[in-house]
This record gives structure tokens, sequence and C-alpha cells, in this order.
């Protein structure tokens, strides 16, 4: 079942009040953060977009409690995708789609990156393969929006903070109906 904007807004109003696995944030407070960090940075409303859903699929299921005390890699960066394919372009996709490999990537590229990463990004980093290895970090950032998905991801770190203020849930979904492909439904 493919998801249309405003089952979007619906699922963060019913959902993103649920613990952001293991951050002072909420899962709605982590995305609007992503997002308004992304448009601080001058990102494209394809980017800030992605960076808004990068973490959607974690509200498309229950797991209960934190996926990663559970052992389990949610996977949460693909099982979104085919709700949002036919809604958004790969500008957005792919965003969301690899910003989990930018994380290794970042492992992999820069000094200091992993150690600084919260508790709960250490037990997914395991989880989700760990770190790159040269040879697959190069092959990773060769991919088209492989930099963007590092930039999403360096503003995923940096988006878990229990006092930052952020433009309202409103204003991104306006931004995300403006990067709508052409035959997706608009926001009632």
């Amino acid at each position: 079942m493919a998801l249309n904007l405003d089952d979007i807004r619906t699922l963060f109003l019913t959902k993103g009040d649920a613990q952001y696995s293991g951050e002072p944030v909420t899962q709605l407070e982590h995305a609007l953060q992503t997002a308004a960090l992304a448009e601080e940075a001058g990102a494209s409303d394809a980017l800030v977009t992605a960076a808004l859903l990068h973490d959607l699929g974690h509200l498309l299921h229950d797991m209960g409690e934190t996926p990663t005390l559970a052992g389990v890699d949610d996977v949460h960066q693909y099982r979104v995708i085919p709700f949002l394919r036919g809604l958004f372009p790969d500008s957005v996709l792919s965003g969301i789609r690899l910003h989990v490999d930018a994380k290794r990537y970042l492992c992999a590229t820069h000094a200091g990156y992993q150690a600084a990463l919260s508790a709960d990004s250490q037990r997914s980093l395991a989880l989700q393969g760990g770190v790159y290895t040269a040879q697959q970090a190069t092959k990773f950032i060769a991919q088209e929006g492989a930099h963007e998905a590092v930039c999403l991801r360096l503003w995923d770190d940096l988006a878990k903070d229990p006092t930052r203020t952020t433009p309202s849930l409103d204003h991104f979904m306006a931004r995300a109906a403006r990067c709508a492909l052409p035959a997706a439904p608009v926001l009632a």
C-alpha cells in the first residue's frame, strides 16, 4: 500500500510521540530537527523531505521496545521505500535508503565519527553490518545520492536535542508537497 501526504502526516501525528530509540527526543521531534537542520543548510526540497522522512520506517511497525536492544535491525531505511515509491522521486528516496549506509561510510572515513555515536547508534551500527572497509566506502560514495545521504546522516546525528525548536510538521509537509511526483495526491 502506497502512502500519500495525508497518510504521512497522520503517521507522524499518531505514532510520532514514541521515543526515538535510546535518545531524549520523540520520533517526530527527531524528524523535525533533521529536516530543520537540512533547511538551515540550504538543502533542496527533496533533501529536506528525505531528512524529514528518513526514519519513517520505524513508525510502520510496532516493536514494543528499542529494536537494537532486542538485537534487531528493523531495516527501516528499506521498509519505507515501497510505501513512498510513486509519491516521491529518487532524489528523496535515495537519501532515505542510503542514510544507514552513510553512517557505515562515515565511520570508515572520518576519524572520531564512530566514537561520537550514541550508544543506540553504536548498537545499530553492529546490527547493520558494521564499519565499511575501504573498498566498500569507495563503492558507497560513488553511488548517485550518496553525498546527499552523508549530509542527511550528519544532520540525523545532531537531531537529538530535547530543547531545540523547529518549524511545524505542516511547514515541512508543504516542502514535501512541492517535490512530490506530479501524479501524487496533494495535501487536503
